[in-house]
């Protein structure tokens, strides 16, 4: 089936065969040839494949920002921490439509959407509560998941005939969207209604590493390592297939797949994931930073590079020399330390990580003064998925013995992974 819109050109987003070394602290520069990039087609720009799916049938959408359709050719830096400032300029006026305008002007009976955290348009602070309301620009009712409800009612499920998923996902398991993905799966198999789910590439993709989560919350409902190495696409197929729905019911999925998909390669996203993932390099270091968020260590939320500093008023300036002061802003109305001087470290320019990384926050532990109480329990606990961490943190273990303790959990996870695995 061809379509004559001109708004679902071929994606071509680049991405670089080779990685980077951590041990290599250059900068590389955006120049490279023909045989180190290939061209990668994300499942919401194949509408021949789903378009047929959803023609004739009600549709909700569980979506946000980061759903679009990319018109044309995009160019991707060689590697992420070489993006630079005429890249930022390029992806800004890149042309791309939301996949919601796109089934708009197809004339497809799209009836509601279904929001996550930091809501439709992806503007509201991580952890705040999104209402209800009516998207300005679409004139669609916006049902949040975020707020009284993380699971779709059957009130809310009665016009609906079909639901479409497209979220990028980040590959981290506090990453809240996999959690809505689980919850909408659940809703769609106890209601009998089918999911289609637009999949996209994992831009942390490439390694697995982490505790496995023993501790469930919205920040993590499935025994995981806390970086998995999937896409959303095939997390969603695990879900369905080991049976982690309530009571074991399935979800009628399909997923659309991407196209010259590899893990092993990097992946660029031209649109931010959420307010405080703001570029490649935060992406990158979110596996590892994203501890603090369980600690009173301010993680760069409340300045231009979240996930990208760490700091704190009682660290000793000997030590921590950099210092910045974060301030309310968009995405981060009250970050930790507001408006206090914190000295840390700058991660701006540190090598690419293929792995997690404990050495900051077990230095931020030992570098805490009496007095100051480092974590913030439980959210620290919920942020890694067991107690184990903290107590192990708290008894002076070394990041090795740490992470040889994360081994057995992580084969046998890559035993179940091996099951749902759609790329290389």
């Amino acid at each position: 089936m061809k379509f004559k819109n001109t708004l679902f050109l071929s994606l071509f987003i680049m991405v670089l065969s080779c990685k980077q070394s951590p041990k290599n602290n250059s900068r590389l520069t955006n120049t490279h040839t023909d045989q180190q990039l290939t061209s990668v087609l994300p499942g919401a720009n194949k509408t021949e494949v789903y378009l047929p799916l959803v023609k004739g049938k009600k549709i909700a959408l569980a979506t946000n920002q980061t759903s679009i359709i990319f018109h044309g050719g995009v160019r991707q830096p060689a590697l992420s921490h070489a993006y630079d400032e005429a890249d930022a300029k390029y992806f800004k006026t890149t042309a791309y439509t939301h996949l919601a305008d796109s089934l708009i002007n197809l004339e497809m009976q799209l009836v509601k959407v279904f929001s996550p955290e930091h809501g439709f348009r992806g503007r509201a602070d991580a952890g705040e509560k999104v209402k209800d309301g009516i998207d300005i620009r679409t004139g669609l009712p916006v049902i949040s998941l975020y707020g009284k409800n993380k699971k779709p009612t059957p009130e809310d499920l009665k016009d609906v005939e079909v639901i479409i998923f497209d979220m990028q996902d980040v590959g981290v398991r506090f990453y809240t969207y996999l959690s809505t993905l689980h919850y909408i799966m659940e809703a769609c198999a106890e209601n009998n209604i089918p999911l289609v789910v637009l999949d996209r590439p994992n831009p942390n993709g490439y390694y697995v590493d982490g505790p496995v989560l023993e501790k469930k919350s919205f920040l993590g409902l499935h025994p995981v390592p806390l970086v998995y190495g999937m896409t959303i696409g095939e997390y969603a197929r695990m879900i369905n297939g080991e049976k982690w729905l309530a009571g074991g019911v399935h979800c009628e999925l399909t997923v659309v797949t991407c196209e010259n998909y590899d893990r092993t390669r990097r992946y660029h996203l031209p649109v931010k994931p959420s307010p405080n993932l703001p570029n490649d390099v935060a992406i990158n270091l979110y596996p590892s930073l994203g501890l603090f968020e369980g600690t009173h260590i301010n993680a760069g939320r409340g300045t231009e590079y979240q996930f990208q500093l760490i700091g704190a008023p009682f660290f000793d300036p000997q030590k921590y020399a950099y210092s910045y002061t974060p301030v309310s802003r968009e995405g981060a109305k009250n970050p930790k330390h507001k408006d206090s001087v914190c000295f840390g470290l700058d991660l701006r320019t540190y090598p690419e990580l293929d792995k997690i990384t404990l050495s900051w926050i077990l230095d931020a532990y030992k570098n805490t003064p009496e007095g100051h109480d480092f974590f913030k329990t439980p959210s620290f606990s919920l942020h890694a998925g067991n107690e184990l961490l903290k107590q192990q943190i708290e008894a002076g273990m070394d990041e090795k013995a740490i992470k040889k303790s994360w081994q057995p959990g992580i084969l046998t996870f890559l035993e179940t992974r091996q099951k749902y695995l759609l790329y290389p």
